[in-house]
C-alpha cells in the first residue's frame, strides 16, 4: 500500500529582499526545515510560485496552501507555531526610527559616485539609486496606507526617473521625511490601532508602520554595505541604538 509523503515546507524568495531574508532566518531559528527556492533568474521556481496564484515574495507554502510573509503573525498561524513574537515598539518610537532611517538614506545617496549610481549590486538587479529610492518609496507607501490609500505590492517595484541625480533622489527622500513628520504631528490616534488596506489584507496601522520602519532600515543597511564595497565609509552609520527594537534580519544581504 502506497502512502503519500507529507507536504514539505517551501520558502520562495529572492536576493536582496528584506522580508525574504527575515523569513528564512526566522524559520531557521525555530528549527524548521524548509526547501529554499530562489525565484530570481529561476523560471521553474517562478512557475511553481505562480502556480500557487502568487505574484510576490516571500511566500511560505505547504502543499497547495501558502501564506504571504509580510506579517509574521500570519506565518506563525499558518505553521501552527507556539512562538511568541516580539512586541512592536510604540508608534512614537517607530516614527522616530523612520525619521532616522530616511535622513541616513539621504546622506548615503549623496555619497555614491555618479558612475556607481546605476551599477547592479551582487546577485540581483538592484542599484544604489534604486535601493535608496526604494527606502523613500516604501515609506511613502506606508504613509499613504495610514491615510487609507491601499498598499499595493506593485509600488515596491517603482524606480526613480532615469535622469534623476543622487541629490534629486536624496532631496525627494527628505521631502517624504517631512510628510511623515507632518502626518504624525496631525495624527489624533497615537495608538495607530485603526486598520488600513494592504495587499495582504487589512492590518492595524501600527503593524504597517512597524513594517515600514524595519523594512526601510534594512535597505539603509544595504546602502551602507554598497558604499563600503566602493571603499567609502558611510556618513553617520546607523547604530545599534538606531535599530533597537526593530525586527531587522541578522544579515544585511541574502
Amino acid at each position: 500500500m502506497q502512502t503519500t509523503a507529507p507536504a514539505r515546507i517551501k520558502v520562495f524568495w529572492q536576493p536582496g529582499c528584506t522580508s525574504c531574508l527575515r523569513t528564512k532566518e526566522f524559520l531557521t531559528k525555530q528549527g524548521i526545515e524548509f526547501e529554499s527556492i530562489n525565484v530570481h533568474g529561476n523560471p521553474e521556481g517562478m512557475a511553481e510560485l505562480q502556480a500557487l496564484g502568487v505574484r510576490s515574495v516571500p511566500v511560505v507554502s505547504l502543499g497547495e496552501r501558502y501564506t504571504l510573509c509580510q506579517s509574521f503573525g500570519d506565518v506563525v498561524k499558518f505553521l501552527d507555531l507556539k512562538t511568541k513574537l516580539m512586541d512592536p515598539l510604540p508608534p512614537a518610537q517607530l516614527v522616530e526610527r523612520i525619521d532616522r532611517v530616511l535622513a541616513a538614506a539621504a546622506r548615503y545617496m549623496r555619497q555614491f559616485p555618479p558612475q556607481a549610481m546605476h551599477e547592479e549590486f551582487r546577485n540581483r538587479k538592484r542599484t544604489p539609486a534604486g535601493t535608496a529610492f526604494h527606502v523613500f518609496r516604501l515609506t511613502e507607501m506606508g504613509l499613504q496606507a495610514a491615510q487609507q490609500v491601499p498598499l499595493e505590492f506593485e509600488g515596491f517595484n517603482d524606480l526613480p526617473p532615469p535622469d534623476w541625480t543622487a541629490a534629486q533622489i536624496a532631496d525627494w527622500g527628505l521631502s517624504v521625511r517631512e510628510r511623515v513628520r507632518a502626518w504624525w504631528a496631525a495624527e489624533t490616534d497615537r495608538t495607530l490601532a485603526y486598520t488600513v488596506p494592504t495587499y495582504y489584507g487589512r492590518r492595524s496601522c501600527h503593524d504597517v508602520i512597524e513594517r515600514t520602519a524595519w523594512h526601510g532600515a534594512q535597505h539603509a543597511r544595504q546602502l551602507m554595505l554598497m558604499l563600503e564595497s566602493y571603499g567609502i565609509a558611510p556618513d553617520g552609520p546607523l547604530t545599534d541604538d538606531d535599530l533597537a527594537g526593530l525586527p531587522v534580519p541578522d544579515e544585511v544581504w541574502g
